[in-house]
C-alpha cells in the first residue's frame, strides 16, 4: 500500500501552502468531535436518570445546551474552514498542474489531447478534495472519539471496551483499507475511461463539419457510446464496492449497538443504567462519525488514480537549471548553436547530433527538412523550452545555461504552425505578447501584418471578439493576426515554425510578401519544409541526420 499511496503523498506536499488552514480544519474538527462525544454521553445520562428518576438529570440541562451550542457552531465553523481551504489548495494544484504542462507541452512532450487535460484538470483535481473531506478529516476525528469509547466503556466492562474497540478500529481501519486495495484498478479505469469519453466527443464536435462531409455521424456516434459505456461499467463498478463497504461499515455498527445493549441486558436491575446509556449515545454518535470512511476507501481508489495522473504533468523534458539572474548579458542577438544533440528520451532515438547554424543580427535564415527532421525541435531548444544533452546555445555571446528563459524570451517571438488565436477580443489576443502596448502600438502590428484595414472595417475594431481557434475570420486573416501579434513584441529574433501551415498557396505568397517588410531589421529563422520563391533569405539551410547543411549562400 505504500507503493500504491506514493502519489497522494507528493500531491499532499504540494499543498503545503495551505498546511496552517488544513491543520486549523483538522483541530476544530477535533473540538467539534469531542463536543460531539461530551453532548451523546451528557445526553444518555440525562436521559436514562430522567428515566429512573435520579435528581441529577434536570441539573445537567445547562452542561447539554452549551455542549449542543458549542457542537453546532464548531461544526459550521470546521466546515467554513475545511471547504475554504481545500477548494484553495484544489486551486493551487489546478495552478501547478497548468505551468507542468505548459513546462511539457511547450517543448513538443507531454499529452496534449484536449480531453485528457481537460479530464485531469477537472475531474482528476476535484476527486482529490476527497483525501482531505472524507478521509483526513474523519481520521482525526479518530483521535478523540476511540479513546473517549473506550475509557468510558472500560470503566464499567473492560470486555465491552474491547470489543467496541475491535468493531470500531474495523469499521475505520480495516474495512477502509481493504476497500481502497480493491479499488485501486477501478479508480485507473475510471480516469482513463473518463478522458476518453472526452476526447471522443471534443473530437466529434470539433470536427462536426467533416464528420457530416463524410457521413460518418453514425460511427461518431457509436464511438461515444462505446465510451461511455466502459464509462459506465466503471462507475457501476466503484458504486457496487463503495455500496458493500457502506453495508459492512453499517454492520459493524449495528454490531457494536447490539453490544452495548447485550451488556446492559445482563446487568442486575437498577445498576449502571446512566453509565450504559451515555456508553449507548456515544457508540451511536461515534460509529455515525466514522460511517463514511469505508465508503472512502471505496473511492481512494479513485483518489489515488487521479493524483497519479495529475502528477504526470510533473514528468517534463530535460530542464536546465535555471539561474535566478542573468550571469551574463548578451552582446547583441546573434543566435547560434554549437555542436548541438538533443532527444527527447533516454529511450528515443537522436533528433539532433552535433548541430552548428548560425543565424546573425538582422539575418533571414530559413531551415528546411522534411517532417519529423528536428525542425520544431530546434524551436523549442532556441525557446529554452527544453535544452541541449550535448553542445550549447549562445545568445549575443552569452551561453543559454547562464541566461533565464524569460530573459532569453524578452529577445525571441515565435510564430507556429498551429498557433492559437484565443476566444477573446482581438486586443487581447495581441496583448498577449506585449501586456504595455498601447492603442497606437497595436495598430501599427496590424498594419505591418497588413491586416488593419480589415480590422478597422469591422463594428467594434481591437474589441471585436475573435472567436473560438478564430473562427470569425478566415485562415489568411488568422495567420495574419497571429503574425501581428508576433510583431508587436519588441524582440530582434523571430522563429517562424511553418507559419503557413493549411494555407493555400496564393495566401502564402501573400504572407510571406508581408513578411519580408515586416520583419526587416529582425532576425528571421525560417523553419518550412519547402519554399514559395517569394521570402528575401540571406541563407538557406538544410536538416539532415541531425545535422545542419548550407543550401545556398
Amino acid at each position: 500500500m505504500r507503493t500504491d499511496w506514493q502519489p497522494v503523498w507528493r500531491i499532499i506536499a504540494l499543498w503545503r501552502g495551505r498546511w496552517f488552514m488544513l491543520l486549523l480544519g483538522a483541530v476544530i474538527a477535533l473540538a467539534a468531535a469531542a463536543a460531539g462525544v461530551g453532548l451523546m454521553a451528557s445526553a444518555g445520562g440525562r436521559l436514562a436518570g430522567g428515566l429512573i428518576g435520579l435528581g441529577t438529570a434536570g441539573a445537567m440541562a445547562g452542561g447539554l445546551r452549551a455542549l449542543g451550542a458549542g457542537r453546532v457552531g464548531l461544526r459550521y465553523l470546521e466546515r467554513l474552514v475545511t471547504h475554504d481551504a481545500m477548494f484553495r489548495a484544489l486551486g493551487d494544484l489546478r495552478v501547478w498542474f497548468f505551468r507542468g504542462l505548459a513546462r511539457s507541452a511547450a517543448g513538443g512532450l507531454g499529452f496534449r489531447r484536449a480531453g485528457d487535460v481537460l479530464a485531469r484538470l477537472v475531474n482528476d483535481v476535484e476527486a482529490l478534495d476527497g483525501l482531505y473531506l472524507r478521509i483526513l478529516i474523519p481520521l482525526a476525528a479518530i483521535l478523540v472519539l476511540l479513546p473517549a469509547l473506550i475509557i468510558l466503556a472500560a470503566r464499567q466492562s473492560p470486555l465491552l471496551a474491547a470489543v467496541l474497540g475491535v468493531l470500531f478500529l474495523i469499521a475505520a481501519f480495516l474495512l477502509p483499507r481493504r476497500a481502497a486495495r480493491g479499488t485501486l484498478a477501478i479508480g485507473e479505469r475510471l480516469g482513463q475511461a473518463m478522458a476518453a469519453l472526452r476526447i471522443a466527443v471534443l473530437d466529434a464536435v470539433s470536427g462536426i463539419r467533416e464528420v457530416r462531409a463524410f457521413g460518418a455521424e453514425n460511427r461518431m456516434l457509436s464511438l461515444v457510446q462505446a465510451r461511455s459505456s466502459a464509462l459506465f461499467a466503471a462507475q457501476h463498478e466503484e458504486a457496487r464496492r463503495v455500496a458493500r463497504a457502506g453495508a459492512a461499515a453499517m454492520l459493524a455498527g449495528q454490531a457494536a449497538i447490539f453490544a452495548v445493549l447485550l451488556a446492559a441486558a445482563m446487568l442486575p436491575a437498577g445498576r449502571g443504567g446512566v453509565a450504559y446509556a451515555a456508553i449507548l449515545f456515544l457508540t451511536l454518535a461515534a460509529f455515525e462519525a466514522i460511517a463514511g470512511l469505508p465508503r472512502a476507501g471505496a473511492l481512494a481508489g479513485r483518489i489515488v488514480a487521479a493524483a497519479r495522473r495529475v502528477l504526470v504533468a510533473a514528468a517534463e523534458p530535460r530542464a536546465a537549471a535555471e539561474p535566478p539572474v542573468a550571469i551574463l548579458r548578451p552582446e547583441g542577438y546573434a543566435l547560434r548553436f554549437d555542436a548541438v544533440s538533443f532527444r527527447w528520451g533516454e529511450d528515443r532515438r537522436p533528433v539532433l547530433a552535433g548541430l552548428t547554424l548560425e543565424i546573425p543580427e538582422g539575418a533571414h535564415v530559413a531551415l528546411l527538412g522534411p517532417s519529423g527532421a528536428g525542425k520544431s525541435t530546434l524551436a523549442a531548444l532556441a525557446l529554452k523550452t527544453a535544452v541541449p544533452t550535448a553542445g550549447r546555445i549562445l545568445l549575443g555571446g552569452a551561453d543559454y545555461a547562464a541566461l533565464p528563459a524569460a530573459e532569453i524570451r524578452r529577445r525571441i517571438a515565435w510564430l507556429g504552425q498551429m498557433t492559437h488565436l484565443f476566444d477573446d477580443t482581438i486586443r487581447a489576443n495581441l496583448l498577449l505578447a506585449r501586456p504595455d502596448a498601447d492603442e497606437a502600438a497595436l495598430w501599427a502590428a496590424l498594419d505591418a501584418a497588413r491586416i488593419a484595414d480589415v480590422v478597422e472595417n469591422l463594428p467594434k475594431g481591437l474589441d471585436t471578439w475573435v472567436g473560438e481557434g478564430g473562427a470569425r475570420f478566415s485562415g489568411g486573416q488568422g495567420r495574419r493576426l497571429a503574425l501581428a501579434r508576433a510583431l508587436l513584441s519588441p524582440a530582434p529574433i523571430l522563429i517562424l515554425d511553418e507559419p503557413c501551415a493549411g494555407l493555400d498557396a496564393a495566401t502564402e505568397r501573400e504572407f510571406f510578401a508581408t513578411l519580408n517588410e515586416a520583419a526587416a531589421g529582425r532576425s528571421v529563422l525560417l523553419i518550412t519544409h519547402r519554399l514559395t520563391g517569394v521570402e528575401r533569405l540571406d541563407r538557406i539551410w538544410r536538416l539532415s541526420g541531425g545535422k545542419a547543411i548550407a543550401a545556398a549562400g
